[in-house]
């Protein structure tokens, strides 16, 4: 069932990718690091997801694994199921999501309106729990076990590295500098493990940071705990990291990844979410420690759109 998205009668998924990269004026304090930030929500969804979703359906009816009739499946917090349920809407599949009442609403609202079918896994008091994520994956695997079925497996599928590798090469050719570090935040890892295969290819010195929160430092510190940032610190070490994805782990406070959010829209007019927060303060960090004559290069996961009835911007 793939789309004709020829160059002559191009579709709505050829606009996925080729994002802006822009550097940061105001916010950088003295004696820092050029910091270079992605703007991924220039994607028609508003996220980077949209890259990994367009890969794994596309590579699905490559192999013949994913065919017209059948239904996707797969547990998300949103920006991957709109992400997927977009796709799956210009393809013509439908697309099964198990989510919860734990992530923004309008991220649940915009899967609705591509035509996903959700099911909805109650949290505790709205707070992503180590035990949330697990949950909901196994509540995927049960209806994945239906025949007609493609359980799409965002934390180990490698559909997923191979649509984040065309990030890292948009950054290359964007920037045309050597690049001394990549921060991100960590959801299911692909984004990370994606960029960080091109970025290191073309200069193992790249140093690749990955984040996490304070509050849930289960990577850095084998420590589960619980917070409220979509998309990250998913209750697990995700399948996609190993020792030559990252080269180190940080862990970044919520409240300041929150502030960070307002700051970056009023002084950057970068208007993104909590997980971009935590990227910004992150690379911010880094770039003071390595100074002038570095740079440093980190993404705008999604767009502050999607966060409008969170309480973030109160």
């Amino acid at each position: 069932m793939e789309t004709n998205n020829s160059p002559h009668n191009p579709s709505i998924i050829a606009a996925i990718g080729n994002t802006p990269l822009v550097k940061l004026q105001k916010i950088v304090p003295e004696n820092c690091a050029d910091i270079y930030v992605k703007l991924e929500y220039f994607n028609p969804t508003g996220s980077y997801k949209d890259r990994m979703a367009l890969s794994i359906i596309e590579n699905a009816e490559k192999r013949g694994t994913l065919k017209a009739g059948m239904t996707v499946v797969e547990c998300t917090g949103g920006s991957t199921g709109t992400s997927l349920a977009f796709v799956c809407s210009v393809k013509g599949y439908r697309f099964y999501v198990v989510s919860s009442d734990a992530f923004a609403k309008e991220k649940l609202q915009s899967m609705r309106l591509f035509g996903a079918e959700l099911e909805i896994t109650l949290s505790d008091g709205g707070k992503i729990t180590p035990d949330l994520i697990p949950r909901m994956i196994k509540r995927t695997q049960e209806i994945g076990l239906q025949p007609g079925t493609y359980l799409t497996r965002q934390f180990e599928n490698p559909d997923v590295i191979d649509g984040y590798q065309a990030m890292g090469r948009e950054i290359l050719q964007q920037l045309n500098a050597p690049i001394s570090a990549f921060c991100g935040a960590v959801g299911s890892g692909g984004m990370v493990a994606g960029v960080s295969k091109i970025l290191k290819a073309k200069r193992d010195d790249t140093r690749i940071i990955i984040l996490e929160p304070a509050s849930a430092p289960l990577i850095s510190k084998g420590i589960k705990g619980t917070h409220k940032i979509d998309g990250i610190g998913v209750g697990f070490v995700p399948p996609f990291l190993n020792s030559g994805s990252y080269d180190e782990v940080r862990t970044i406070e919520e409240p300041e990844a929150r502030n960070m959010v307002k700051l970056l829209a009023a002084e950057e007019g970068i208007f993104a979410g909590t997980s971009t927060g935590m990227n910004i303060a992150a690379v911010i960090e880094i770039g003071r420690e390595l100074g002038p004559g570095h740079t440093v290069v980190t993404v705008a996961c999604d767009s502050g759109m999607k966060y409008l009835s969170s309480g973030l911007f109160d």
